[in-house]
């Protein structure tokens, strides 16, 4: 006796009743699905892109939006800093590296990032073609923003002032990519970098031919690091004092971690934060929606579970005869058993299914609708090891939601329910 086609025909006997629970089911293990996609890929992001980078200092402001302005570059900066204060930072003895950043520009959205050579470096960030810059409005284009504008080596374009799409045009000046970086799945890829002196440059009052001799004395310091980078000395003699953005910071050691954000925080204008710290409370806060959304799939779960248990044992009712039936040709109390069981798993085995490639396929369209951001970069077709539990999960209410009717297919009577035929 073949249980497993026989199940499958008892289900397909009441398809609408079948689909029903089936859809229901998918939608809650869709939720979960979605839920523990973004959960995985956003954590392992933002540890990834955060790697390396011990403190963040900027404006005076939120902490929190400091460091997804000048780590993630997914929020607004704070505001500008010194460039007296950012060089008295410098010398510090608790600092061992300083990357400094230069926001304010973008182009069709993606983000002009005005840097040096460490920035790259920081990601271990390679070269698909081209080279890193070395003059004022040279750029490097990271994998994402390439592939998008579809530019190249050598192609020109003009930035547009803000970091988000539609603002006016720096119609000046031209960026020139020379370069184009290797896909490596961390905020690089979208982003289009240069020097800190393409954007200062592209926000001076004055004229390109005015500042050509000074873009010329800058190509050799452009994309080195920021000691002589930012000097004072590497500036037109004329040169008005400068602002930056943000500063990446290493760490000389572990006393820095204690004794420098108090420093900066108290004794400067400026804002320290710690990206570790910050994404911890941000994932915390996160955390309670993320609850309150997994409560909604298993609470739709709950319901599909007690709609399979409903219609296994209305079914039940309804072919007691059947069974009977099976009983005398020679089906054993425990085979009528596990035709049951057999019901409630395959209805559950679909609906887990379904469910995961629903979440993966709305997890999709959201990508798709997003053509910039953190959200852009995740990987909608990713399998994890997680969503095996999601199927387990599925199962184990589908043998919950079949218990009671299988007990009561084992307790069938074959006088019984013959006689009453």
């Amino acid at each position: 006796m073949n249980l497993v086609k026989l199940s499958w025909k008892y289900l397909t006997f009441r398809p609408l009743s079948t689909g029903l629970n089936v859809l229901l089911l998918a939608l809650g293990l869709a939720i979960i699905t979605v839920l523990v996609l973004m959960q995985d890929q956003f954590e392992k992001k933002m540890n990834r892109d955060a790697a390396g980078i011990d403190l963040v200092v900027g404006a005076k402001g939120s902490p929190l939006q400091l460091i997804l302005a000048g780590v993630y570059h997914i929020d607004f900066p704070t505001g500008n800093i010194s460039m007296e204060e950012a060089q008295k930072l410098s010398g510090n003895r608790l600092v061992k590296n300083i990357i400094p950043m230069a926001l304010g520009d973008n182009y069709q959205g993606f983000r002009i990032v005005g840097t040096n050579h460490d920035y790259p470096a920081l990601y271990d960030a390679q070269l698909q073609d081209g080279k890193l810059w070395e003059k004022p409005f040279e750029v490097v284009l990271g994998a994402e923003v390439a592939k998008k504008i579809g530019y190249k080596k050598g192609d020109e374009f003009v930035g547009s002032h803000g970091i988000s799409e539609g603002s006016h045009e720096h119609d000046e000046n031209k960026f020139k990519v020379v370069g184009v970086l290797e896909p490596a799945g961390n905020v690089l890829d979208r982003l289009i970098l240069t020097s800190v002196e393409s954007i200062w440059f592209t926000h001076d009052d004055e004229e390109p031919e005015e500042h050509a001799d000074a873009t010329e004395d800058h190509s050799e310091h452009s994309g080195i690091g920021f000691q002589e980078s930012v000097a004072a000395k590497g500036f037109p003699a004329s040169d008005q004092a400068r602002e930056l953005t943000t500063l990446l910071i290493q760490y000389r050691n572990p006393m820095a971690a204690i004794q420098l954000p108090r420093l900066i925080n108290s004794g400067t204008s400026m804002q320290a934060a710690s990206p570790s710290f910050e994404m911890a409370r941000l994932f915390e806060l996160l955390g309670v929606g993320i609850t309150l959304l997994q409560g909604l799939a298993v609470v739709i779960i709950g319901i599909s579970g007690l709609g399979i248990f409903i219609a296994l044992y209305t079914s039940l009712k309804e072919r007691k005869y059947d069974l009977a039936i099976l009983r005398a040709i020679g089906a054993s109390r425990v085979q009528l058993v596990l035709l049951i069981f057999l019901e409630g798993i395959m209805l559950t085995f679909m609906g887990a299914a379904l469910g995961i490639l629903l979440g993966h396929g709305f997890l999709s369209l959201i990508i798709s609708q997003s053509e910039q951001g953190v959200v852009s970069s995740l990987q909608p077709w990713i399998f994890l090891k997680e969503e095996l539990w999601i199927v387990v999960y599925a199962l184990a209410v589908g043998v919950l939601s079949s218990i009671i009717p299988a007990l009561a297919a084992y307790q069938t009577s074959i006088a019984k329910q013959l006689t009453k035929a």
